[in-house]
């Protein structure tokens, strides 16, 4: 079974970035317990004219564990509250899902430890 990567593509209004991170810095994501999920970062990408680009990257050790959470009360509380910040954003966000390639990975190996 290959590992999972969830993305949410978000377009911030420019001069929002503070707040747009501080909620995600703030949040309870109610992640942690769940079962498959590995990790998450929120990461910022290069600045436009009309907006700023971030994404939500998320990995799971399965897409179905990425679905399962979805259907979750976990998923549900965690995003409590999120429709009542629209003036953050230029649109909704773009979902993006991938299946990791199994074999074609590399990971750092510290040498001499």
């Amino acid at each position: 079974m290959s590992q999972f990567i969830a993305m949410n593509r978000f377009k911030i209004v420019p001069g929002m970035e503070s707040e747009f991170e501080g909620i995600w810095k703030s949040r309870n994501t109610y992640l942690e317990d769940v079962p498959g999920f590995i990790r998450f970062n929120l990461i910022k990408g290069p600045e436009r004219e009309d907006h700023v680009l971030y994404a939500s990257h998320t990995l799971w050790a399965s897409e179905a564990d990425f679905e399962a959470w979805t259907k979750s009360d976990a998923f549900r509380k965690a995003h409590a509250g999120s429709g009542s910040r629209g003036h953050l954003y230029l649109g909704h966000p773009d979902f993006e899902g991938f299946t990791i390639v199994e074999g074609a990975s590399v990971e750092y190996k510290p040498t001499g430890c």
